[in-house]
This record gives C-alpha cells, sequence and structure tokens, in this order.
C-alpha cells in the first residue's frame, strides 16, 4: 500500500472519530479503511486506534503519529501546489460550499462558466442551509452570508444581498396593499429565518428606520420553499432580491412598501487561512470576486 495515502486515511478516521465516517468522506469502503490503518500499524508495529464499536480513539502514540502525519501531507500538498503553479494553468478538484438556494439558482450556472475558462479544474459543489466546518468537510472555499467571526478563515467581500417586500397579486387583491412598513401587522407575514431575525423586519425611509413586529404563521427554513408559498398567496415575504427578481419581472409577484429599504446583509467568500494558496483557488476567489463583488 501507498504509506502517503495510508496516513491521509488514518488522519480522515482521526478527524471524524470512526472508521465508517471515514470511508463515507473518502468513498471507500469500511473494510479499505481498515486494511490501511492495519498496514501503518504493522510497519510501525504498535496499535495507533483503540476500536469500539460505537467509536474510535486515538493511542498515546496514535496522537503523536497523528501531527508527524498531517505535517508530511501539509508538506506533500504544499509540493504539488508548487509544481501546479510552475506549470501556470489551474487545475486539480475544488470543494466548494454555499446556500441551497443561491447554489442552484446563481453559482451552479456561474460554475459552469468558471470550468469552461478553466477545463482542467473539476468543482464538488456542496448545498447546505446550515453552516459548515470547512476543515472538518474537506473544503477549499465556501460563500456566505454574514460578518466574518472565525480567526482561522481569510475572505474577500462580495456585494451584499439586498432585500425586496413583495406578495402575489392574488393575495394583495383580497388583503389590501400596505402603504407602511406598520401596516404589515394586519397580514400575513413570511418568515425565512435564513433572512430576517425573528420577526422583526427593518426599513428605511423616508422617516428614517422603522421596525415591525409581523405575524408569521409559516415559516419555512429553505428560500426556494418561502418563494413558493408566496407564489401561492400564502402572504408578503421580505427575501433577498436576486431569487425573486423573474417572478416580479413576470408579475407572478408584485412589489410592496416600494419608497422603504430593507437592510442589507453582507456577503464573501471565505477560505481557510492556512491553506496554501494555489492557482485553482486563486481562480476561483478572482472569478466569484469578478462575478459577485
Amino acid at each position: 500500500m501507498d504509506r502517503l495515502t495510508s496516513m491521509s486515511v488514518f488522519a480522515k478516521v482521526a478527524d471524524l472519530g470512526s472508521f465508517s465516517a471515514a470511508a463515507k468522506e473518502l468513498r471507500m469502503s469500511p473494510t479499505m479503511i481498515g486494511k490501511h490503518i492495519r498496514f501503518l500499524e504493522e510497519r510501525l508495529g504498535s496499535q495507533l486506534i483503540n476500536r469500539s464499536t460505537r467509536r474510535q480513539s486515538l493511542t498515546e502514540l496514535g496522537r503523536g503519529y497523528l501531527d508527524h502525519c498531517r505535517h508530511l501531507l501539509d508538506e506533500a500538498e504544499a509540493g504539488d501546489a508548487l509544481v501546479e503553479e510552475a506549470m501556470g494553468a489551474p487545475r486539480g478538484k475544488l470543494r466548494v460550499a454555499t446556500s441551497i438556494a443561491f447554489g442552484s439558482y446563481s453559482l451552479a450556472p456561474a460554475l459552469v462558466r468558471f470550468m469552461k475558462k478553466y477545463p482542467e479544474v473539476s468543482v464538488d459543489l456542496v448545498l447546505n442551509d446550515k453552516m459548515v466546518d470547512l476543515f472538518e468537510e474537506g473544503l477549499d472555499a465556501a460563500i456566505r452570508v454574514g460578518t466574518l467571526t472565525d480567526s482561522t478563515m481569510m475572505s474577500r467581500s462580495l456585494s451584499p444581498y439586498a432585500g425586496v417586500v413583495c406578495a402575489a397579486p392574488g393575495y394583495l387583491a383580497e388583503r389590501g396593499t400596505p402603504a407602511h412598513p406598520s401596516d404589515l401587522v394586519d397580514h400575513e407575514c413570511l418568515r425565512y429565518p435564513g433572512w430576517s431575525d425573528g420577526r422583526r423586519w427593518s426599513f428605511l425611509g423616508p422617516d428614517g428606520e422603522v421596525h415591525v413586529e409581523v405575524t408569521s404563521r409559516l415559516t419555512i427554513n429553505n428560500a426556494f420553499g418561502i418563494r413558493y408559498a408566496a407564489l401561492a398567496g400564502a402572504g408578503i415575504v421580505l427575501m433577498r432580491d436576486e431569487l425573486l427578481a423573474d417572478d416580479i419581472a413576470a408579475g407572478r409577484l408584485e412589489l410592496v412598501l416600494p419608497n422603504y429599504r430593507t437592510q442589507s446583509r453582507a456577503r464573501q467568500i471565505l477560505w481557510p487561512k492556512n491553506r496554501k494558496m494555489t492557482p485553482k483557488l486563486r481562480a476561483l476567489i478572482d472569478f466569484v470576486v469578478e462575478t459577485y463583488g
């Protein structure tokens, strides 16, 4: 067996805590994972991992050996990056994470253009509305909404998300169209936790800031779900303008309170601070900033 590959498998088992989790992440069978670990243990003449039916834990020797493995793996990756950089063209796989809605309707089509521009780069796009750990998931970068608070990450700012308030024409014909944010208390308002903070909607209008506690009988934790509910006439929605732009242009949704701006949300691309800036990662960052900056 290749010793460097076995070290990589051992490090993944240590990170995830079980053979089965490492097998799923590395797309190997648990049996093959076990063979790599046994190969290292037989080579070293000592046990690296304590096995149990539920979870594996490192032996004292295993903890020391893990640091050694990670150092060698980092050096190997740096060597690959050096060759890649010397050869000039970005190449290899990139793993990128972002939210389900943004990744589906915007980033996925954009990545098609990126891969046409860099034919030797492949992309594994991971869509999840929950915050994922870039190190644990083996991700190269992520596009997130919000302010960076993680000191282990580097970032570049993108254009902020702007929000719009709208509803289906049928709903407005039945319930009336609000003229002021305070009128929203008499309406059904659809809440998307990924955008609004609780039930408080904030606006900036001719008279300054206005904050309204809206009534939300329907809460959906997915942007596509909240969009379809609005299209079905369930109520008034506050959502990022990019997702609803086509519906507004086609008349499926109508803007509400056009004289009031909603609070924008910061957006950025993140990558691990200690990650080697390879040509493929640099190309991705520059492309995302150019596209969404």
